[in-house]
């Protein structure tokens, strides 16, 4: 062991009490070209008045929302999503000390102005756009439209289903109907007899009428006690009535979707996409929609279906918030439907959205598939379909469809005129009688221009680089941000967190930018020295 003392050792000396005579500006230890310079900068060039509008006067002064709009986007920014560590960092963290002005709300503060201003957040998110296309770092005329499921804050069993809560609400309401039957078969007082025959026994579907019915069967017993009558009820009030309350809420809860929560019953259960897993995973979680130019994101949404082809109209009507909408939108088969097609045909947008079966139309197993009703032969002149046997499929009737969201289309049905006796039956169709094609025509001739937009020389450049365009922005927020799954419940507050993440995206974007040009004009400027 070495006897050299501290002192001895070629060691820069360092005296913890020694003070700073004149201090410097905090903003001189912060570099020319920090992010969080970007942050203040930004959010002090644009108007922030819908979120001051939110403010009312008298009472005891509150936190700047500038500063709080700062520090809460700066913490997204920074991967810090919880109050109390973004309290902690305004303590600690030399950045967020400039930021605030040595200002230090509290946990509680910070998660009100949070809750504060979610109503109001879209309108700053167009706010921070309408910079962006002042700079001219976007144009809106490549719109890549994509979405992706982000867990929700929810525990894993937690399932609610609606299909499950009918089937049993159906089992509950027969008991009911054999209990009332009973009722009816006691030799009871007329009065009650007539109370429950008045038209009761055919709407008891109902929380409200089981409720009345009890009342009845109460006010009676008051009268005249009857243990039978007392028995039922006891049913009614302990078990009866609270479980058909319970399949009512959770049948209103979920309306048009499949499933929810119990701890997040804004969430639906949706298959997750899992590396390890063959076929993904049900957990609770949102669809997330983003449009994306430039790899900046220009609009969001949430949506509580998993599947995409019903966000693509809400979430473009989202944009005219903003009073501009793209030249053209690009997505993937997730989003061709002719609900889609003639809503951008409407809104002059060009469409450049493959569909279901575009990516195999043009393989040899699709084409030479002679059971495909795409490869059966049209007679126009006799509007017929012929089957790879030769047999004629003929007119029948047309129907009328609709779908989630009430768009309507309609379908032309063709019927073979007789499949007995064909020995390529089992191979072409699975139905015990004969044949039946359905026809969309306006779908295939939306179809038929979708795909030669798709594969002219701007369609293929557009394709290639949808890959890259939001793809990236979800890897890079769920994998590089390590934001896999929301902190917050609801879809309000789910909706205001992925707004505070798309604002810090782009505000990390623009740094990048701004890093890359600097570096770019230092490398100019010193090969220009050389040159000299």
């Amino acid at each position: 062991m070495s006897n050299i003392s501290d002192k001895e050792k070629p060691f820069i000396e360092y005296d913890q009490s020694q003070g700073i005579l004149f201090p410097n500006h905090l903003s001189d230890w912060i570099p020319a070209n920090h992010l969080v310079r970007v942050v203040n900068h930004m959010i002090d060039q644009i108007d922030i008045s819908p979120i001051i509008s939110l403010y009312k006067p008298g009472g005891r002064p509150a936190y700047h929302p500038r500063m709080m709009l700062k520090v809460l986007i700066y913490s997204y920014c920074e991967k810090i999503y919880s109050s109390r560590k973004i309290e902690k960092a305004l303590h600690e963290n030399i950045n967020f000390m400039w930021l605030s002005g040595f200002q230090k709300p509290d946990f509680r503060s910070i998660n009100h102005f949070r809750r504060k201003i979610g109503v109001r957040l879209k309108k700053i998110f167009f706010k921070v756009i309408g910079y962006l296309l002042k700079k001219k770092h976007i144009r809106f005329e490549n719109y890549f439209l994509d979405g992706t499921k982000i867990e929700a804050n929810a525990n894993k069993y937690t399932f609610v289903w609606r299909k499950a809560t009918s089937k049993f609400k159906e089992r509950l309401l027969k008991k009911i109907y054999d209990l009332f039957s009973e009722i009816e078969n006691i030799n009871r007082e007329e009065g009650l007899k007539n109370n429950l025959k008045s038209g009761m026994k055919e709407t008891l579907s109902t929380r409200e009428k089981l409720s009345e019915v009890k009342k009845v069967i109460d006010e009676s017993l008051e009268k005249n006690p009857d243990k039978e009558l007392k028995k039922i009820s006891k049913k009614i009030g302990d078990n009866y009535l609270p479980r058909l309350e319970k399949y009512e809420e959770y049948e209103e809860i979920c309306g048009s979707r499949n499933s929810f929560s119990k701890t997040d019953p804004d969430a639906t259960f949706m298959r997750m996409k899992e590396d390890h897993m063959r076929n993904g995973q049900l957990k609770a979680a949102y669809n997330v929609q983003i449009g994306t130019e430039n790899q900046f994101i220009l609009n969001y949404d949430i949506h509580q279906k998993p599947t995409d082809t019903t966000t693509l109209i809400p979430h473009l009507e989202g944009l005219k918030e903003c009073e501009i909408k793209p030249e053209n939108v690009i997505a993937d088969a997730g989003y061709g439907s002719q609900e889609n097609y003639e809503y951008l045909e409407k809104e002059k947008i060009e469409a450049y959205v493959k569909y279901n079966t575009f990516r195999i139309e043009d393989t040899k197993k699709f084409k030479k598939d002679p059971f495909r009703k795409e490869n059966f032969a049209f007679d126009q002149e006799k509007n017929e379909y012929e089957c790879p046997k030769g047999r004629r499929l003929k007119y029948s009737h047309t129907k009328k469809k609709k779908s989630e969201n009430g768009y309507e289309t309609t379908l032309d049905i063709y019927e073979c005129e007789s499949c007995e006796g064909c020995e390529l039956k089992n191979a072409c169709t699975k139905s015990e009688g004969n044949r039946c094609i359905q026809v969309n025509s306006r779908l295939d001739e939306l179809k038929s221009q979708a795909r030669l937009k798709l594969k002219s020389e701007k369609g293929i450049k557009l394709r290639k680089k949808r890959c890259i365009e939001p793809e990236s922005v979800f890897g890079h927020i769920k994998s590089n941000r390590k934001f896999n799954r929301f902190m917050l419940r609801g879809l309000d507050k789910v909706t205001l967190e992925w707004g505070l993440l798309s604002i810090a995206h782009n505000m990390r974007k623009l740094w990048v930018i701004q890093l890359f040009v600097s570096v770019y004009i230092l490398e100019n400027l010193l090969v220009i020295k050389k040159g000299v």
